[in-house]
């Protein structure tokens, strides 16, 4: 037992917060917040970059697709570590490495430069996905997982919607360069709130030990750790990964156009400037937020009207959210740009339900020891798919617009649905 094992179990007799686990949460959820702030500042910023940096809409693109390639190649990296090392530590100097980042894309002198960046920021933020499956996994029981996992993707989804104001407003006050700097100082409060705050579960000195036994009231054993590429080829070999993966691959697209496309599309084809794109950008991640937090209970509403279990009941909060994407398509033939917004706000709630449901059988399928790194895999082929569209959305957008594009990515997560259906539903079983 380690000193601060012992420490902690010392003082457990007198606790100062009630429920801490939703505390750590929350703490957890203001590191993403501030990530996806410092990420979607490139979308925001992507009106003003282009002229300043003399950009066309296809090298924006390969800035998108540097973050993006990055991020797909580092997060199984990242997961392992966080797997390997802990999530305090392993978030923590990946937080580091990208808030400095973020504060050197004030520097940027041409888009190549500014790819560059994106790409050595997108491989340090890469550890968010993962991180967020390790936290669920460590400090709630799995009973509570489906509802944690929906309140951790309103961090995604929030910073996502606070990026707007809080980019433009910077901008306007402090120019480009500033509102990268400003986001970027942003982090660093955080990791000196994260290093003094957070512990794990029996680390810490304010968890109770009736809290710390509802925590560990069902989880399984703790398996050992695992060589990296060991990890990999086991998870290979599994059918319930590609039952998650495939549909992750299906669904990034549309939250890459989301975070990265949204502000541009706006501004190219509903003729926006950026106070008006500010104003209108962030009601998508709004919805996102209410979609993170209803795709939990979502779960429960199945297992009590249609008695479903519980892996079952988060496919069919998935399978929902596929549906809603729907609205995707008639973003290509409405006229009215306010309805687009609406629309987009749809298919915004709709992902986030699939996303946070996504996560959640993360942390119902596979052990803890391996669900950083699962999820990091997770997200490495929906990154694959992001990327990709990205580029095509470079290539194609300002000869045939972004129409076909919203239709796509309105029927992609059907597609996904089948993969769940039939990779993962647990058929001929009796609730639990």
């Amino acid at each position: 037992m380690s000193i601060e094992t012992e420490q902690a179990t010392a003082t457990r007799s007198s606790p100062k917060f009630k429920s801490l686990r939703w505390w750590m949460l929350a703490l957890f959820l203001l590191g993403i917040t501030i990530n996806y702030i410092t990420r979607n500042s490139l979308g925001i910023l992507a009106p003003e970059l282009k002229v300043s940096l003399n950009m066309s809409t296809e090298q924006y693109s390969w800035v998108v697709a540097a973050f993006q390639l990055a991020y797909t190649l580092f997060q199984p990296l990242c997961g392992w570590l966080i797997d390997v090392i802990g999530l305090k530590t392993g978030f923590m100097i990946c937080a580091i490495l990208w808030a400095l980042v973020c504060m050197l894309h004030a520097g940027a002198g041409s888009w190549v430069q500014l790819a560059l960046l994106r790409f050595f920021m997108g491989g340090a933020e890469a550890a968010a996905t993962p991180a967020n499956a390790r936290a669920i996994a460590d400090w709630f029981p799995k009973k509570e997982r489906p509802v944690a996992a929906g309140w951790a993707g309103v961090g995604f989804s929030v910073g996502a919607m606070l990026a707007p104001p809080v980019i433009v407003v910077t901008h306007l006050t402090l120019g480009w360069q500033g509102a990268f700097l400003f986001s970027g100082a942003l982090g660093l409060v955080w990791v000196v709130l994260w290093w003094r705050f957070y512990h794990a579960p029996q680390q810490h000195p304010n968890l109770s030990q009736q809290e710390l036994d509802l925590i560990r009231e069902d989880n399984e054993p703790d398996l050992p750790k695992l060589a990296f590429f060991t990890s990999l080829g086991r998870l290979c070999r599994d059918k319930k990964f590609y039952g998650i993966a495939i549909p992750a691959f299906l669904a990034e697209p549309a939250w890459a156009v989301f975070s990265f496309w949204v502000p541009l599309y706006l501004a190219t084809e509903r003729g926006m400037d950026l106070k008006q794109i500010a104003l209108f950008a962030w009601l998508p991640f709004l919805a996102a937020d209410i979609g993170s937090v209803a795709s939990g209970y979502l779960t429960k509403l199945y297992r009590k009207w249609f008695g479903f279990r519980r892996i079952n009941s988060v496919i069919a909060s998935s399978v929902t959210g596929a549906f809603l994407m729907l609205s995707l398509t008639l973003v290509a033939v409405t006229k009215d740009p306010l309805l687009a917004i609406a629309l987009i706000s749809v298919g915004g709630f709709g992902h986030q339900v699939i996303s946070c449901m996504l996560s959640a059988l993360v942390v119902e399928s596979f052990d803890k020891n391996q669900m950083a790194t699962v999820n990091g895999m997770r997200g490495s082929c929906a990154w694959i798919a992001s990327f990709l569209f990205s580029l095509l959305i470079g290539a194609v957008s300002d000869t045939i617009g972004f129409g076909p594009l919203f239709v796509a990515m309105g029927f992609f997560d059907l597609i996904g649905a089948l993969f769940l259906i039939a990779l993962l539903a647990e058929r001929g079983a009796k609730k639990r």
